[in-house]
C-alpha cells in the first residue's frame, strides 16, 4: 500500500469534485480538468475531503495508487489557484516576443524560433528576457516550459541560454591559454 495514496485530500471552497463511471471531474474558479481512472482505483469525494483507495490490495493498480492521488491532488490545486514556471533567457540580444497565440524567441540563431502555445496556457513576458508560462495542467505548463528551455539550453562555459528562474548552472573553466 501507498503511504501517499492513503492520506486523504484538501479540497479549497470554491472546488467541486464529481466521480462517474471510472471519470473524475473537478471544477473550480480557474477551470475544469477531468480524468480517466483505472476500474481498481477508487475516489471517494466526501465533502471537505477526497479519498483514492485500492479495491484489491496487491494487485497492480496498487503500484498506481500513489500516483492517481497525487495527479487528483494537482488538479484540485490546478482548478483553485493553478500552476506557473518562470524562465529566464541569459545572452546578449537573447528575446521572448507574442506575436499572436506563438512564442517567438531570438536565442542568436540566424531564425526566430516560433513555437505554438498549447490551449490552456497563458505565457506572459516581462522586460523581453523573462518567461512566465501559467494553467492549471501541471503537467502542460512544465511540458511547455521544458519545450522552450530546450531550444538553447544554458551552455557551461558563459552561461548562455534559456533557465528556469533561480536554477543553477555550473560553470566550466575556459581551455588555459599556451605559455613559453
Amino acid at each position: 500500500m501507498s503511504k501517499i495514496g492513503n492520506s486523504p485530500i484538501k479540497v479549497p471552497k470554491g472546488v467541486e469534485v464529481k466521480v462517474h463511471s471510472g471519470e473524475v471531474r473537478i471544477k473550480g474558479p480557474k477551470g475544469e480538468l477531468t480524468l480517466q481512472v483505472p476500474m481498481g482505483i477508487i475516489i471517494t469525494p466526501d465533502g471537505e475531503k477526497v479519498g483514492v483507495g485500492v479495491k484489491e490490495k496487491g494487485s497492480v493498480n496498487g503500484a498506481t495508487h500513489g500516483l492517481y492521488r497525487a495527479l487528483v491532488n494537482n488538479m484540485i490545486l490546478g482548478t483553485s489557484s493553478g500552476f506557473e514556471k518562470t524562465l529566464q533567457l541569459v545572452g546578449v540580444g537573447f528575446r521572448a516576443a507574442m506575436k499572436g497565440k506563438q512564442l517567438e524567441l531570438q536565442l542568436g540563431f540566424s531564425h526566430p524560433v516560433l513555437l505554438d502555445v498549447p490551449a490552456g496556457l497563458q505565457v506572459k513576458i516581462d522586460q523581453s528576457t523573462m518567461i512566465t508560462i501559467s494553467g492549471m495542467d501541471k503537467q502542460l505548463v512544465g511540458q511547455f516550459a521544458a519545450i522552450v528551455r530546450q531550444v538553447r539550453p544554458p551552455e557551461p562555459y558563459k552561461g548562455k541560454g534559456v533557465r528556469y528562474v533561480n536554477e543553477y548552472v555550473r560553470k566550466k573553466a575556459g581551455k588555459a591559454a599556451k605559455g613559453k
